[in-house]
């Protein structure tokens, strides 16, 4: 029998535990532990997996830090600082020992520091200001060798960022331009290729990083719809998460390609079918390879199980009662087959697997 703890955060005050069984293919709440107001984003820290940083996503922002456990649930927070904006819908450690915050309501973002011991943040971190013509909505970070990447929704572009002297202190050095009115929400490196899940356009791209931070322009190689198929009228599709699952080094893996998940929101008239999950297959070029409905109401958090074989995702829309589903990855990857659902919490927005 193997057990995962899934950690999931949500717009609640609480950060919700569960148990899934891979045997019995049981998915059930282990807890709800008390958190700060809309733990909408959770992640856990990159060598310290017992860390779990949340953010506040609240007018005035915040993220907090919390230790998992070996129930499976959380203490109580034992940090807690100041976003430096409003709304934070994602937060992130670095291998620096800081912690990006994207404030998606005010445009701009905050690298905090964090002492020796990781639960304990630094205050006083300048606010990193998103220079967008149009309203800069900051909606991940991730960590690009010595950059920081940053997609902003709001003003159609990739920002490239670089420490700037003390901890805590960032700056632009670059950008990699969107198409305009694309809306680019979350990404995925690999290597020195850019795949972009675009909101409000509901498009999958691809395009070469530059070398260069000072070149903006980048044109796409592959561009996709992520919407599937015979979406009923008074649909309104937005396109929200892109997960990236590698191909396994285990010896005798089914998992021997790697694969692109990317998961669409119904915000209108709802489907019966829920709301889906697009495949794309990355080698040997981006392909798409099929929907896979999930019942849920406008998914907005979905996770790979980690480790190197990835085989289950777990997936909740933020609206609607539905609840969380796991889901298995078969066909080598290439399809998904629902699980296990709990629905004794009905939303969620972001989820960490922890295996025991």
């Amino acid at each position: 029998m193997v057990n995962f703890t899934i950690l999931a955060g949500g717009y609640s005050s609480a950060i919700v535990s569960y148990l899934f069984n891979s045997d019995a293919n049981a998915l059930s709440v282990l807890g709800q532990n008390p958190s700060g107001a809309n733990p909408s984003w959770i992640a856990l820290h990159p060598t310290n997996k017992s860390i779990l940083y949340a953010t506040n996503e609240n007018t005035e922002g915040a993220v907090q830090s919390f230790v998992v456990k070996s129930d499976g649930l959380l203490t109580a927070a034992l940090g807690t600082v100041s976003s430096g904006g409003n709304g934070p819908a994602f937060a992130i450690p670095l291998s620096t020992g800081e912690v990006a915050a994207m404030n998606f309501g005010s445009g701009n973002g905050v690298f905090v520091p964090t002492e020796e011991e990781p639960t304990a943040f630094v205050s006083g971190s300048p606010v990193v200001t998103f220079p967008a013509t149009a309203t800069s909505h900051p909606h991940m970070a991730l960590e690009v060798g010595s950059e920081v990447f940053v997609p902003d929704l709001g003003g159609d572009t990739i920002w490239r960022l670089v420490q700037d002297g003390a901890p805590g202190k960032y700056k632009i050095q670059g950008q990699i331009d969107q198409a305009a009115g694309s809306g680019p929400r979350h990404i995925v490196v690999r290597g020195d290729q850019l795949y972009t899940i675009h909101e409000d356009d509901s498009t999958l791209t691809q395009q070469t990083i530059p070398s260069d931070p000072s070149v903006h322009a980048a044109p796409a190689t592959a561009n996709f719809s992520v919407v599937p198929p015979d979406v009923p009228a008074g649909a309104s599709m937005f396109a929200a998460e892109l997960l990236l699952a590698e191909a396994s080094a285990q010896a005798g893996s089914n998992f021997t390609q790697p694969f692109l998940y990317a998961s669409n929101r119904n915000l209108g008239t709802q489907d019966a079918r829920g709301d889906a999950i697009a495949i794309y297959a990355v080698e040997p070029e981006l392909t798409f390879v099929k929907h896979v409905f999930t019942g849920l109401d406008q998914i907005r958090g979905m996770q790979l199980s980690g480790g190197s074989e990835n085989e289950f995702l777990v997936a909740a829309g933020v609206a609607g009662s539905a609840g969380t589903v796991v889901m298995r990855r078969t066909q080598g990857g290439a399809d998904l087959e629902i699980v296990a659902t709990n629905t004794d919490i009905p939303t969620r927005t972001s989820f960490v697997w922890l295996e025991q």
